[in-house]
């Protein structure tokens, strides 16, 4: 697949250190990368490879200790401030879907809305339509406690698409589901992607799911975290699981496995 236009995600030069000056934590090197409007790319690495911590640089919620974010072209940070106008073209999911115990579903996908003003019968509207789009339609009434976690995680990738950002970032969203429910919302990203076309980068530990939703895959270096490979993935979409099973697909994955086996 191709794409072309403004990169939706620019990392210029981005370094990331945490801690005192005493006991500082390189946890980024310098990386640049280009994310393309529409595109899959999948961050994978080992554990505290700072894979988290390049997604949330470009989410807005951490600061470059140096370089620069852009954000389809705009500087995400500018003097020093979080330019807010550019947030609201990302939308994020976390691994928890962090919905409130007290509010309904449709309530939980609404409330970006509500933040920012939007009138509650236009919010609740678009709350439905979104919850029809992710397989949930009939379950706006509910409560958080009432859902599987897989259907938790549905509303809030819902939730995230509510004010329709440009840019989806994914933190490991199917991480603490099983095998099964895993797969299914993996098929459920893939149609999404394709009815939305926005852009997702997202982070995973799992090379299978990284190779089936991936445009491309970028393997990080363990910490301080640095781009070692980029790996272009060219299956046809859409994609079925019956790929996994194919010489290509196992191909991928054996050369990303012996590469994370090599740098770990």
């Amino acid at each position: 697949m191709t794409f072309a236009g403004t990169p939706g995600i620019e990392l210029l030069g981005v370094e990331k250190w945490f801690g005192t000056r005493d006991a500082p934590v390189f946890a980024v090197a310098e990386t640049a990368l280009a994310v393309s409007p529409g595109e899959i790319l999948v961050l994978l690495g080992p554990s505290g490879c700072g894979k988290t911590t390049l997604l949330r640089m470009m989410g807005g919620l951490i600061k470059p200790t140096r370089g620069a974010v852009r954000v389809t072209g705009s500087d995400l940070w500018r003097g020093g401030e979080r330019d807010d106008q550019v947030v609201r073209e990302l939308g994020m999911v976390f691994q928890d879907a962090h919905l409130f115990a007290w509010l309904s579903i449709e309530e939980n996908i609404a409330l970006p809305l509500e933040l920012r003003g939007v009138p509650r019968a236009e919010r609740l509207q678009r709350a439905r339509t979104l919850m029809q789009l992710v397989g949930i339609g009939d379950f706006g009434r509910r409560w958080p406690r009432e859902l599987s976690g897989g259907m938790r995680q549905r509303a809030a990738i819902a939730r995230a698409l509510s004010y329709d950002p440009k840019i989806l970032l994914m933190d490991e969203p199917f991480g603490a589901l099983d095998a099964m429910t895993r797969d299914a919302m993996n098929l459920e990203l893939q149609r999404l992607w394709l009815q939305t076309g926005k852009t997702i980068v997202l982070v995973t530990h799992s090379i299978t799911e990284a190779v089936f939703l991936a445009d491309r895959i970028v393997l990080l270096s363990p910490r301080p975290g640095r781009i070692d490979t980029v790996i272009p993935v060219a299956f046809p979409r859409p994609r079925t699981l019956a790929v996994q099973a194919t010489l290509e697909f196992l191909a991928v994955v054996s050369t990303l496995r012996r590469r994370l086996e090599e740098i770990s």
